[in-house]
């Protein structure tokens, strides 16, 4: 093998790849990524059994070949190498490398390329998103997931095709986020799939702004859901169990209604979070409808800590029904309050004890819950 490819471009599709990389794996070769050229560009792809992600860089190939080097070092060498051509020659017989750039030249031995695990090909792509819209629906969901595996479906995302809407949800015991968006084709058969949110994260990692569609490989024979973005694919193995059935506790009626501008209450939320980070993150909220007519109600916002002492954010809003007391997680507040970004957040209860429904006044698209905390006095 002997190519050459710019710096920028191998740094940038090394840190694509980068992630799929099992460095905890017994098996050296999972610690590295494979290198393999074929029609002027360079395949690079890296894997750890559940998930593999494989990108193609156009570059100057003089002689064919395919070898695996030890991703770390690969990376670490190649972001420091000055920004220029890069050259890459396979000695067969020794299975090493060497790489020159500039003044530069760097031998690292590799694994064969036969001892890599198969990368799964693309497939022919069942659904066609837009690469933002994708994005945004993986960011306003999968912070929700579960990070401990003791029940691994919780780590997972649920995707429901149905019709022409695609629905998202991640879930964690505590808190639940939905987000629903229209496809451009139908589903006359209702299809329902868990991706690992690591799976997903990934997809929208790899999404740029430049990216226009992202082609979506549904599992078939294999059961394998695949992501084309551009030049890039990410294979991904499902996650096997049922998916709670979210929508039963998402309350049909609300007894308070709030709502408030979200970036206003997002500010709030992380000065409470500095007080109450040692009171398990429980803030309260206790919330005032308008005092007389033409007045706005308040949402008065409070962190609380017994040694260092609290703080208190109250904020204009408009609130219908009854008033309430209650205290969420306000990290969990933080995370979707991040995502919203600007507009005006509308918050449902039913009382202290129940769940709050967070919306968007402006969209219908996007559902968050987050179960309740005792509410500290």
């Amino acid at each position: 093998m002997k190519v050459s490819i710019l710096q920028e471009q191998l740094a940038r599709g090394l840190g694509i790849v980068g992630r799929a990389v099992d460095s905890r794996s017994t098996l050296p070769v999972l610690s590295n990524v494979l290198l393999a050229t074929g029609e002027s560009r360079l395949m690079l792809a890296a894997t750890n059994l559940e998930l593999s992600v494989t990108t193609y860089i156009g570059s100057q190939v003089q002689k064919d070949g395919s070898i695996t080097l030890p991703a770390k070092t690969l990376g670490e060498l190649v972001s420091n190498l000055s920004p220029e051509r890069v050259d890459l020659t396979l000695d067969n017989a020794t299975q090493t490398v060497n790489v020159k750039c500039g003044t530069t030249n760097s031998h690292i031995k590799g694994i064969s390329a036969s001892e890599f695990p198969r990368i799964p090909e693309a497939g022919n792509a069942d659904i066609v998103l837009n690469g933002g819209q994708l994005k945004a629906m993986i960011e306003e969901t999968v912070f929700a997931a579960a990070r401990e595996d003791t029940r691994p479906i919780l780590t997972g995302i649920y995707v429901h095709l149905d019709g022409n809407v695609i629905t998202m949800a991640a879930a964690d015991g505590f808190r639940l986020g939905v987000r629903t968006a229209t496809l451009n084709q139908r589903f006359d058969k209702p299809r329902e799939l868990v991706i690992p949110a690591r799976t997903l994260s990934e997809v929208a990692r790899i999404i740029s702004d430049e990216s226009r569609d992202v082609a979506i490989t549904l599992p078939g024979e294999r059961d394998l859901v695949q992501f084309s973005i551009e030049n890039t694919v990410v294979s991904s193995q499902l996650i096997e169990g049922r998916f709670p059935d979210f929508a039963a506790i998402i309350p049909k009626a609300f007894n308070t209604l709030v709502q408030v501008d979200a970036a206003d209450l997002l500010k709030q939320c992380k000065r409470a979070e500095i007080f109450a980070r040692d009171n398990n993150y429980s803030a309260r909220l206790t919330i005032r409808p308008p005092a007389g007519p033409g007045e706005p109600g308040e949402v008065l916002v409070t962190g609380k800590s017994n040694e260092r002492g609290d703080n208190e954010g109250l904020l204009d809003a408009s609130v219908e029904g009854a008033a309430l007391e209650t205290a969420f997680n306000v990290r969990y507040l933080i995370d979707v309050l991040s995502v919203i970004g600007d507009g005006t957040v509308r918050l449902e209860s039913n009382g202290p004890s129940a769940p709050g429904v967070l919306r968007l006044a402006e969209r219908e698209d996007f559902l968050h819950l987050i179960m309740p905390m005792s509410v500290n006095r």
